[in-house]
This record gives C-alpha cells, structure tokens and sequence, in this order.
C-alpha cells in the first residue's frame, strides 16, 4: 500500500485552542482523523509526525526517504518563513512534497507571505483549513497511484 506521511511543525499541537478565530476549533487529532478516512477511500495509508522542534522535524523527513514512504504533506508552521534546514531536507530526498497550511498565508501578515520551503515541493495549498490537507492528499494519492491526467 502507497503510503503518505504528513508533518505538522510548530504550534499545530495546539489546534482547537490556539487562534481559533484563524485555525478553527478542530484539533490535531480530528484532523489526523479525517484524514485517516480519506486516505483509506483512496487506498493509501498516512504517517503522521508533529513536531515544535526543527531538527525533529528534519529527522522525520529523512526517515520518510528512508523507509520508502512515497510522499509528504508539510506544514511547516513559522518555520516556512525561514528554515533552510527544512528546505534542504525536502530538497535532498526523492520525495515529492506539498507545502499546506491551514489559514491563508498571503492574507495575513506580512512576513507570512514568503516561504522558503515551496520552492522544493510540488505546491502550495493554504487557507482551506484543513481541507488544504484533503486536497494535498487528493493530488498526491493521484501522483503516486497511478496516471496523472489532469495532475
């Protein structure tokens, strides 16, 4: 079975009680949950990793790569803005990525508006909440399972 693993980084612990009026009031586990379901309709398995800590963060990118999981699904939290470790993680792995996020990051402050990380991944996909997720998982399910029409 093709298998996806989602990585969540700093702060997304705290869904359902941090900024609900930007995030929502679902938590990390409902999201895990509803993505759980999703895979399964699709035929693929998720792996999921949240971290606050960037080099955690690191370390499970290259596990991914190293245990032959086929894909990633990142939020990388305020670390988008600035983490060229991360960056280079993506990068150095034969994994193709997607970048989400949960609010719209363009609409929001400044310094939000820049990531370093999208230039190493398929895409970007930001303020649908957590269907950012859905449809990330939606795209690379198609990539990785078969033809690409319309991909």
């Amino acid at each position: 079975m093709r298998k996806i693993r989602v990585i969540n980084g700093p702060n997304l612990n705290l869904l359902g009680l941090r900024e609900p009026g930007v995030y929502g009031a679902r938590t990390l586990a409902d999201l895990e949950t509803q993505l759980d379901m999703e895979a399964a309709a699709l035929g693929i398995e998720v792996d999921f990793h949240q971290s606050n800590y960037e080099g955690d963060i690191i370390e499970a990118i290259h596990e991914a790569g190293e245990k032959g999981i086929d894909a990633l699904i990142i939020n990388p939290g305020a670390f988008t803005h600035y983490s060229y470790a991360i960056r280079d993680a993506i990068a150095g792995t034969s994994l193709t990525a997607i970048e989400v996020h949960i609010s719209n990051v363009h609409a929001r402050e400044e310094f939000r508006h820049h990531s370093v990380i999208a230039p190493v991944c398929l895409g970007q996909i930001c303020g649908l909440g957590f269907d950012s997720y859905s449809a990330a998982l939606f795209t690379l399910a198609r990539r990785i399972s078969g033809p690409r029409a319309g991909v």
